[in-house]
């Protein structure tokens, strides 16, 4: 159980405009450790990948999935290095182009992140997560509508994903913020209130405070995974919302909490560290 890690690490209060903004008490837990079967995992393809005499195709599997592991430990260059030798050794490999365009957009090389998003739905047009990440990569590329064209795509998959009704609604409002607002009160009303992730979409429709959503966040957790998941999830929506209202130094801390979690596979904590970058004024790299 999880529950006992509740605790105020940053205690605070709301305020207004013309007063310091502080966080609220939020919940913390420990960070993820590494798993260790990942590691063992990496061992394993390691040892196959300089051992065995494998055909292209099958030398190109073990690089995928070692870049996997090595992407899902945080360990972004050596993944990046893995997916650039899957390619080569096999070009329609659609995952490999997909993960390689997530780690463009980190790198704020938009150009080059659209072309491996486009790659992968040439070779596979159903491939409804790269529609979610050229759209992430349109979105930081500030190109608004197109990213909002390539979200919609993302959420006609699945209508009742709260995770697909925010990423939208916030490419929508950098181009027209009250229309985004009205789309998201429609959007919400084709989602189950039973999902955890309705309360996200309830804080960004104004139904519940952030007091009120950090504090669901342990409802039903039955993992300290999971809850760190929460955590991270939480964190960067509740930092985006502070962003958007002019809060930079709010939202700065709660991206900064989402990384705390080290729940590096998630769309949360990858991004939160590319909006740490973007407030910093750091560029293409």
């Amino acid at each position: 159980m999880v529950a006992g890690a509740l605790a105020a690490v940053l205690a605070g209060c709301q305020s207004t405009s013309q007063e310091p903004q502080y966080l609220v008490a939020v919940p913390f837990t420990a960070p993820l450790p590494s798993d260790f079967r990942s590691e063992i995992a990496i061992a394993r393809y390691t040892e196959l990948i300089e051992q065995a005499e494998l055909p292209n195709e099958q030398q190109a599997q073990l690089y995928y999935d070692r870049g996997v592991l090595f992407d899902s430990l945080g360990l972004s260059t050596l993944a990046r290095i893995d997916f650039n030798r899957a390619v080569k050794l096999k070009p329609d490999l659609a995952e490999v182009y997909n993960f390689l365009g997530i780690h463009h957009t980190l790198m704020q090389q938009y150009g080059k992140a659209y072309e491996m998003f486009d790659s992968v739905l040439e070779l596979n047009a159903e491939h409804e997560y790269a529609y979610l990440n050229r759209g992430i990569a349109l979105y930081y590329g500030e190109r608004p509508k197109l990213a909002s064209d390539d979200l919609q795509a993302f959420l006609d998959f699945a209508p009742d994903d709260p995770y697909r009704v925010l990423w939208l609604y916030l490419a929508q409002s950098a181009n027209d913020a009250q229309q985004a607002k009205a789309n998201l009160a429609k959007m919400a009303q084709a989602l189950d209130p039973q999902n955890w992730a309705y309360q996200l979409v309830a804080y960004y429709n104004g139904d519940i405070d952030e007091k009120a959503l950090l504090n669901t966040l342990s409802e039903g957790v039955e993992s300290h995974q999971e809850y760190a998941e929460r955590l991270c999830e939480a964190y960067f929506y509740i930092a985006k919302r502070h962003q958007a209202e002019g809060n930079t130094a709010l939202a700065s801390d709660y991206f900064k909490l989402a990384l705390s979690t080290n729940v590096y596979e998630f769309v949360e904590y990858k991004y939160a560290r590319l909006e740490l970058s973007l407030m910093a004024g750091e560029g293409a790299h």
